[in-house]
């Protein structure tokens, strides 16, 4: 899903943080989950040195945390956080969706993306369902042909998974939403942009309500056992 430039022009450090955003988009890493530096280091074959460097770039992505004598740990985004990841979704892919090339190469990408959650529903891979959910909005974004806008999305993701890690019930978070995808996808390969921008816009205001009525849930759950 990130986008990717020649192996031959990133540096180890970035490599590997790229493997565990990657990571982290699929799910395989939650919400405040530690990470220990140990088995991280020897999973990916890298020294414990180089992990201290990726996790540096993480942090400043906002997709881990170091606190002392705590260690690092996936981030669990802010509720600022989401409010702003979706604003900038908002932004971005309905911009991308409305003012698209009809016969983009992209639209390859959506509808790929679309048939792989088709196939993760019916075999209740609900994780399945929420990583082609990230590359179909990947594919949207493509759409701009903005490689700085493809990097810088490709960041948010990660840290939209986390927010979407927080509900820890993916049919529940991403199953209204593959119906949703189809129909933006006919509505574009209709030829209707500005309909198919305003069916996503529609779809990114209720998504957004949901992950912050949980968020919320969450927080109030954790002050009730204080």
């Amino acid at each position: 899903m990130t986008p990717k430039l020649p192996a031959n022009t990133l540096t180890l450090n970035e490599r590997t943080a790229d493997l565990i955003r990657q990571k982290i988009v699929k799910g395989e890493f939650s919400p405040g989950q530690r990470l220990s530096e140990a088995a991280l280091s020897e999973s990916l074959a890298i020294s414990r040195n180089t992990l201290r460097e990726v996790f540096r770039i993480l942090t400043k992505e906002g997709l881990v945390r170091h606190a002392p004598n705590c260690g690092v740990s996936v981030a669990i985004p802010s509720i600022a956080s989401i409010i702003d990841i979706y604003r900038v979704r908002r932004l971005i892919e309905c911009q991308a969706l409305a003012q698209a090339y009809p016969r983009h190469p992209a639209k390859k990408h959506m509808r790929d993306a679309v048939e792989m959650a088709l196939k993760c529903r019916a075999s209740g891979d609900w994780l399945g369902v929420g990583t082609a959910n990230m590359e179909f909005h990947m594919a949207i974004v493509e759409l701009a042909d903005s490689e700085r806008l493809n990097i810088m999305f490709s960041h948010l993701l990660a840290e939209l998974r986390l927010a979407f890690g927080l509900l820890n019930d993916p049919e529940f978070l991403h199953a209204p939403y593959i119906d949703n995808n189809v129909q933006i996808l006919e509505l574009f390969e209709a030829g209707k942009l500005t309909e198919s921008a305003a069916s996503l816009s529609d779809y990114l205001v209720h998504s957004e309500r949901i992950v912050l009525a949980v968020y919320a849930r969450r927080i109030s759950d954790a002050g009730s056992y204080e």
